[in-house]
């Protein structure tokens, strides 16, 4: 119900006004002939005596003739005032105040207010432009979108968002400086209480309970044909047009980052990043949206975080922690109740998180880096995938458990098993998975970057996966000889001995055809493994690729022509890590994870500010931690020590891996070829002509022009590096 208050005279209402500190300083009241302009201009105020408004000081800075049909109530100060023009883009209006209703507002220099119809309790920077607003105002315990609560308010009012999981069991706190890494450490450590609490602790740590907020648009922002901002912190360069409903918000916007909010949008409980674009009816509530992200198309982000350089449109997303560059666009696609680890595509119809394994709305999924389903396909919580599975269109009506990274996963139909091709993206694709570090590189807008991303596709996160498959295929294969009845597996000693004699085979038959199965994939109904065998080989291959451009990364840092014997000594006194965590994007050892926590816990980390200069630490050592990463991948790969290498083993690897970065190219460059020599792809041109001008050609491809040099400059490059050590 509306309350009222009335004022038994002028003078009791005057005594009333107290103006907030720090906002006085070069102010004075105004004359009485500017209050007789006032009142002449139809101007309207509570305050009969004028004395509830002060105005900038210095001389012709203000100018009383710019004020018409205003009604103000509470106090009004009022920065530099004089005649002049503000214009952004096609919109150009006069600076003053019109046919608007101001109640405890401060405004600074040269602004715009006209047909704003309530104002109320708030900070307006300079140059700003508030044009059609219905209403606009700020309660004294506004959060700005932040989980955080006031003096004397109950738990019962914070606002959480429930990440990874529908019932609320991963739920963090929303905070102006979030990023995915924090959002992460935070879903997924949920047995240890004294961290949750920590997390609380040091978010609350950054803000004031004091019940004195007030709302603030920062300098240079504009604000126009908008319904309702309430309780909101709009930053310097935000255009605002055409908003239905901004509350309990942050925009965060600079001028190299400008964040724009359009036609329909409605915010409500959350945090948009700088440089991000909402449009077109799009609906978020309980969220954090990163740097550089676009939200349109009637789009719906509920109970979400989503990464830097993100898109989506049209779809539903609840209840999600989206790491960086996700890709979402279809009209019919949705996604609940899921973890995805960044450069993700979501094609249209994929209806994920639609149903679950229990009685109850908690499922959940997480699929690491480049997770891309087909057409509408669906899955059934909880589900697994490894980076860079691809999977086929289709309804996979059981839960799956998918451990074999850059895979195509088919399904064979109701009450069958699946089918999982491993290394598929290098055995047939390999354009799509060369191709991505550069096109995410090349994507990403941010000009400030706190959330540290990795994009190529060979990294410790996608290494220590593939070391696990290969490992996996060498067990399976295994099996396999015991069912064929092999004599060399029938006779193993033990466990250890089978795997040697497997992996022996593997390396022995490399024209091989033969199927695994693997139960682990699919629940009830398990999944075949075809070209085992290929599979093999070239995870292998990827193994080498990786280890050897760490070296070639390392070299550069060290500014060094070649690798030595001593050299590879320092390398081996670095720390190793061998167990690697994607937090938010960035790829860190478990350890140094472990580490954070615990200082967290401790208190020796006492806010986020301390948590993400952690993170820039770990990045600074990330090229040292892969180094030391790559000769452990090696010795893996030869089943010795690097101090026990011959020369031949040198060789050996530097002729695989020119040969595998010859191969990278040729295979992505007839991958990509077939987009213009097959067949199919000429039937809708009328001519070869035609078609080449609206498809281009294979040598306009930008990214391979790129490729070729970068190929051989990598290529001169190792050789150099094993001068030495053949």
């Amino acid at each position: 119900m509306a309350y009222v208050t009335f004022y038994d005279d002028a003078a009791d209402n005057a005594a009333q006004i107290q103006f907030p500190a720090g906002t006085t300083a070069g102010k004075r009241r105004l004359t009485p002939a500017e209050i007789a302009t006032l009142k002449a201009n139809n101007n309207l105020n509570i305050d009969e005596s004028w004395q509830n408004i002060l105005v900038d000081a210095r001389d012709g800075c203000f100018d009383a003739n710019l004020i018409h049909y205003c009604h103000i109530s509470g106090f009004l100060i009022i920065g530099r005032l004089c005649k002049a023009t503000l214009k952004y883009h096609d919109l150009m209006l006069e600076t003053g105040l019109y046919d608007s209703y101001l109640r405890d507002t401060v405004l600074g220099d040269d602004v715009v207010v006209r047909n704003v119809r309530y104002l109320e309790n708030y900070r307006i920077g300079n140059r700003v432009i508030l044009f059609n607003i219905q209403e606009m105002s700020c309660t004294k315990h506004s959060k700005f979108g932040n989980g955080i609560l006031k003096e004397g308010e109950s738990e019962s009012t914070r606002i959480w968002i429930g990440v990874g999981n529908e019932n609320d069991g991963r739920r963090i706190l929303p905070f102006e400086s979030m990023i995915p890494a924090d959002a992460f450490l935070w879903s997924r450590y949920r047995e240890d209480n004294e961290l949750l609490e920590r997390f609380v602790a040091i978010t609350e740590s950054d803000f004031s309970k004091a019940l004195n907020t007030y709302g603030i648009v920062e300098d240079d922002a504009v604000i126009k044909n908008t319904t309702l901002l309430k309780d909101a912190k709009v930053c310097t360069w935000t255009y605002i047009k055409g908003a239905f409903k901004l509350k309990n918000i942050t925009i965060l916007s600079s001028e190299d980052e400008p964040t724009q909010i359009g036609e329909g949008v409605e915010l409500v409980n959350g945090i948009v990043g700088y440089g991000c674009h909402i449009f077109y009816q799009a609906v978020a509530v309980r969220f954090v949206i990163g740097r550089n992200c676009q939200l349109k198309y009637g789009a719906r982000l509920l109970n979400s975080v989503l990464g830097d350089n993100s898109t989506i449109s049209c779809c539903e997303c609840l209840n999600n922690l989206i790491f960086p560059f996700h890709e979402q666009h279809h009209n019919s696609s949705f996604l609940i109740a899921s973890t995805l680890c960044g450069q993700t595509n979501i094609a249209s119809g994929a209806t994920i998180g639609s149903n679950h394994n229990s009685r109850s709305p908690d499922g959940e999924m997480i699929a690491g880096r480049g997770f891309w389903p087909g057409l509408c396909s669906d899955f059934k919580h909880n589900s697994r995938f490894a980076s860079f599975v691809l999977v086929a269109k289709g309804s996979y009506e059981h839960e799956l458990n998918i451990t074999y990274p850059f895979s195509l996963v088919i399904s064979n139909g109701c009450n069958q098993d699946i089918s999982i091709l491993p290394a598929y993206w290098f055995l047939y694709n390999m354009y799509a998975v060369t191709r991505n570090k550069f096109k995410f590189q090349k994507r990403d807008k941010r000009k400030v970057k706190v959330q540290h991303i990795e994009t190529d596709p060979l990294a410790p996160d996608t290494i220590q996966e593939v070391i696990t498959a290969v490992d996996r295929i060498i067990e399976l294969t295994g099996r396999y000889l015991l069912n064929k009845k092999d004599d060399y597996a029938v006779n193993a000693a033990d466990q250890e001995d089978l795997y040697r004699i497997a992996k022996d085979y593997l390396h022995q038959n490399v024209n091989a055809e033969f199927t695994l199965v693997d139960s682990r994939s699919q629940k009830k109904y398990g999944a075949t493994i075809y070209k085992p065998v290929r599979g093999y080989k070239q995870y292998r291959k990827i193994l080498k690729y990786f280890a050897v451009s760490c070296l070639v990364d390392y070299c550069k840092v060290r500014h060094i022509p070649s690798l030595s014997h001593a050299e590879l000594e320092r390398i081996q006194s670095m720390p190793l890590y061998t167990n690697w965590a994607n937090v938010g994007g960035q790829i860190i050892p478990q350890k140094k994870v472990d580490e954070l926590l615990s200082l967290i816990k401790t208190g020796a980390i006492e806010n986020w500010a301390q948590v993400h200069a952690f993170y820039d630490e770990e990045q600074q050592m990330y090229t040292t931690y892969k180094t030391a990463y790559a000769l452990h991948v090696l010795e893996y790969l030869y089943s010795k020590p690097i101090n026990e290498f011959e020369p031949e083993v040198f060789t050996d690897i530097l002729n695989d891996v020119t040969l595998a970065s010859d191969e990278m190219y040729t295979s992505a460059f007839s991958s990509r070829e077939k987009d213009f020599s097959d067949y199919f792809r000429s039937i809708t041109f009328r001519n070869t002509d035609e078609m080449k001008a609206v498809l281009g050609t294979i040598e306009d491809n930008e990214f391979l022009k790129e490729f070729k040099p970068l190929t051989s400059q990598f290529d001169a490059r190792i050789k150099k590096i094993f001068a030495e050590l053949c």
